[in-house]
């Protein structure tokens, strides 16, 4: 069982009530052996008269502090991040112990300058089950303890949003803020109201909601170059499906750095990159073959990768034998533009001469490249350290169809009223 600490009050309370019973018995005892103490049968101290001046007195004694503790003992479901606190009317906190139970290990906690109050200093765990006992002194030293018990929320009760960018990183004008949710949101207008994306640029930025679990926001045109993002998540205690709420209170920012965009033209086989609006360079390119040909559209880097495995049955390329029909284990120079696959890479398994010339590859955009990615003067490898996440990659002229919005960060391809139209506020 658990062990409670008792008050000084309730210490006194329980004294006069083991007194009251012993008088009690007592008074039986004599009223049995017919009154032979002179009794006058109205209970002397066991009287009702003499209950109430114990009580008197224990209450004339009792400390004027006023503990509270939220969340009362007992709760579950407890928010992770601001529910918890500690006050007091009528004194000061001298002491706040907070453990956790299981591992019983102190969590740190600051009390207020005046010493009336006390909060955890950071995030509690979910699922977890936490005691409090805080002690306060009133102006005359008399001291008062209280204890709370309880239950943070579960996973199964509670949900969280995977973000991207980065706080603190520097990405290209294209990248949005991506809020990937782990629980379908059914209350979409207090979830989204419960985010806020500004920016420095002083561009509208708006919401727009891919199905039930994924919320990005972006402006109407790219973000302005140098510009810095601001993101707070205020969504603890937000309800975002019946009994399922937010846990996090969370600001982060990112800044934009320049403007890059490049722009693969399928036919010619060439790509331009412009920066801040001048042409740094025209690569010679192999985009997706007639039969494999790659998405047309507005595409942003998302992942980059100086070496990494490509196996074409994970995208759906196989052979008769159910192995990909390719299984290249260190492409060089590798930068996301798509969830289903689409990149832009260095290429060295094929001759130079189809750099400009053919377009040979399954979707993805190839640059001239060596293998082991160590060679800086190829294409491949320039591009690569010239790119940021969050710069945009603009496919036109290929013979297959645009790419849809939400495959990738690439909501560019949404026109502003349908954007707008996505927004649940």
């Amino acid at each position: 069982m658990e062990k409670r600490v008792m008050t000084t009050g309730k210490r006194r309370r329980a004294t006069v009530v083991a007194a009251a019973l012993l008088s009690g018995l007592l008074t039986l005892t004599a009223c049995g052996g017919g009154g032979d103490n002179g009794s006058d049968g109205k209970g002397g101290d066991g009287g009702s008269g003499g209950q109430s001046q114990v009580d008197r007195a224990a209450a004339k004694d009792a400390s004027d502090a006023r503990i509270k503790i939220t969340p009362k003992d007992g709760a579950d479901n407890a928010g992770i991040n601001n529910d918890v606190k500690v006050t007091v009317s009528g004194g000061k906190l001298s002491d706040v112990t907070m453990t956790a139970v299981a591992s019983g290990a102190d969590v740190p906690g600051t009390l207020s300058a005046d010493g009336t109050s006390w909060t955890p200093d950071g995030q509690l765990d979910r699922s977890a089950k936490y005691k409090i006992t805080a002690t306060a002194e009133d102006s005359d030293g008399r001291k008062a303890t209280e204890n709370s018990t309880f239950t943070t929320v579960s996973p199964d009760h509670s949900f969280l949003g995977y973000y991207t960018p980065e706080a603190d990183t520097t990405v290209g004008v294209g990248m949005p803020v991506s809020i990937k949710f782990d629980k379908g949101i059914q209350n979409k207008k207090d979830v989204q109201s419960a985010i806020e994306v500004n920016t420095s640029g002083s561009q509208e930025v708006v919401g727009h909601w891919f199905g039930d679990q994924r919320l990005d926001f972006r402006p109407k045109e790219y973000w302005q170059a140098g510009s810095t993002v601001t993101v707070k998540l205020n969504l603890d205690g937000v309800e975002g499906s019946p009994g399922v709420k937010g846990v996090q209170s969370k600001s982060f920012s990112f800044k934009i750095g320049r403007s890059q965009v490049s722009t693969v033209d399928v036919k010619t086989k060439k790509m331009t990159v412009e920066r801040d609006g001048k042409v740094l360079r025209t690569i010679p390119i192999s985009a997706g073959s007639p039969e494999n040909p790659t998405y047309n559209g507005q595409m942003v880097i998302s992942e980059k990768f100086k070496e990494t495995r490509m196996n074409g049955a994970t995208v759906g390329f196989t052979d008769d034998d159910g192995k990909g029909e390719y299984d290249i284990k260190d492409v060089p120079h590798a930068m996301r533009l798509s969830t289903s696959g689409t990149f832009i890479h260095g290429n060295y398994w094929g001759a130079d001469s189809i750099f400009g010339q053919t377009n040979t590859s399954h979707g993805c955009v190839g640059l001239n490249d060596v293998k082991g990615a160590n060679d800086p003067k190829q294409d491949g490898a320039w591009f690569y350290e010239q790119s940021l996440l969050g710069d945009v990659v603009v496919v036109k002229n290929s013979p297959d169809k645009e790419i849809q919005p939400d495959n990738g960060l690439n909501g560019w391809n949404m026109d502003w009223n349908e954007w707008v139209a996505g927004s649940a506020v």
